[in-house]
């Protein structure tokens, strides 16, 4: 689905005044209140360790009550408001084998975003937002097409306030997009008081949907899908949301048994010191490096810029790990060369007259000679090298200015 977000306008005097005329309306739930960001959490067995890694909820019932704390969360209607709704449900889990194995595997981003919505006072049904748009999938960038987990357009990203260019895509980014998207929703929230014309306005434009108030007014709590002049695939998108809700309301009912999440696989954010290679990184972190790179698919290449976002998305199990050969690291590149500028790699040493580099892990040759402003062939003259294949240990010859 093609979501197409615009920018809350500061101003809303037109639209008061559109709705002044409209019938008294009681919205059907009332919003959450946020959960402040910085409110300390029971910590994890070992999270003293990890001063710059969030902590999470590590109680008896954690990882069971996953899917209570989100059914305490729903605001909408339920199971039975629609026929449509139900019938929606069955669909998603016609296979219930398949839906379980599936959402075993996203569960882990499911978990991170419920834990944004109720930072932002948002609605649990749309923390399964993800489920309508891309079933959780972070969709990769093909030009000015939506893309990532959220389905957001470029455009639209910008006015959330998210970075995109060739290096990096924000849309990518499970953190910075979840809370861009909450954001949102949680002003939609606050200009039109009914979580279902939120959804509609996430699909369809706040615009758009404003129009559609100040000719109709705001609608009835019933029927779940107003009858508004809106587009099919609108009116789809939040019985779908629904839909997905119902199933986490009553998964007997649709033959599922809903899988929790341990402990050790939830996500979290974990800051990084210094751009690194993504190879480099997943050493750090002991993880595969196309693990690593599905939690971070905001980075487009094969380096983790910290100037582009200061962290990266780990399971909990392996973010005191990454933590300590990162510090680990950086401690041995301060030793190695004090006076070489903090941008430049691991494993320098210098003098006045020659520059060397120790190879690490995760080395290339381009991103050595990026580090040290030299050209690749320069680094191969000065080395005798032939090919591009780096060994860990090796030392390389670098001159410069």
């Amino acid at each position: 689905m093609k979501c197409r977000i615009k920018l809350l306008p500061l101003a809303l005097s037109s639209l008061l005044a559109a709705c002044a005329s409209a019938p008294p309306y009681a919205p059907p739930a009332v919003r959450h209140e946020p959960v402040p960001v910085s409110k300390p959490e029971p910590a994890i067995e070992d999270a003293a360790a990890l001063p710059a890694t969030e902590t999470m909820d590590s109680s008896p019932s954690a990882t069971t009550d996953v899917w209570d704390r989100l059914r305490g969360s729903f605001a909408m209607n339920d199971c039975d408001a629609d026929p449509a709704v139900a019938k929606w449900a069955r669909r998603f889990t016609h296979n219930p084998a398949r839906f379980e194995s599936r959402l075993q595997a996203l569960l882990p981003r499911l978990v991170y975003v419920q834990k944004v919505a109720s930072q932002h006072g948002v609605a649990g049904e749309f923390a399964l937002l993800p489920w309508v748009e891309s079933r959780f999938q972070p969709v990769p960038s093909k030009g000015h097409r939506p893309a990532g987990m959220w389905q957001i357009m470029p455009i639209t990203a910008g006015a959330m306030g998210l970075r995109v260019d060739g290096h990096y895509d924000g849309r990518m980014d499970i953190a910075a997009a979840a809370d861009a998207v909450m954001k949102l929703l949680a002003q939609y929230y606050d200009q039109f008081h009914d979580w279902r014309i939120a959804d509609y306005a996430y699909n369809a434009g706040e615009f758009g949907i404003r129009r559609i108030i100040q000719k109709h007014g705001m609608p009835p709590a019933q029927p779940v899908n107003p009858k508004w002049p809106v587009r099919r695939v609108t009116r789809e998108h939040l019985t779908k949301l629904l839909a997905i809700a119902c199933v986490v309301r009553q998964p007997s009912r649709f033959h599922v048994t809903l899988p929790t999440l341990p402990e050790e696989l939830r996500l979290v954010k974990v800051d990084i010191p210094h751009s690194m290679s993504l190879l480099q990184a997943a050493d750090h972190a002991g993880l595969a490096v196309g693990i690593l790179k599905d939690l971070n698919s905001a980075f487009r290449g094969k380096l983790v810029d910290s100037e582009a976002a200061s962290y990266l998305m780990l399971p909990a199990s392996h973010a005191e790990q990454f933590q300590n050969a990162t510090r680990q690291s950086t401690t041995s590149t301060r030793d190695a060369d004090q006076p070489v500028a903090t941008k430049i790699s691991a494993g320098i040493k210098a003098n006045e007259s020659l520059k060397t580099h120790t190879v690490r892990p995760g080395d290339s040759l381009w991103e050595i000679a990026r580090n040290y402003h030299v050209k690749v062939n320069e680094l191969k003259r000065w080395n005798h090298l032939r090919g591009s294949t780096l060994k860990p240990g090796q030392v390389l010859r670098v001159e410069t200015d």
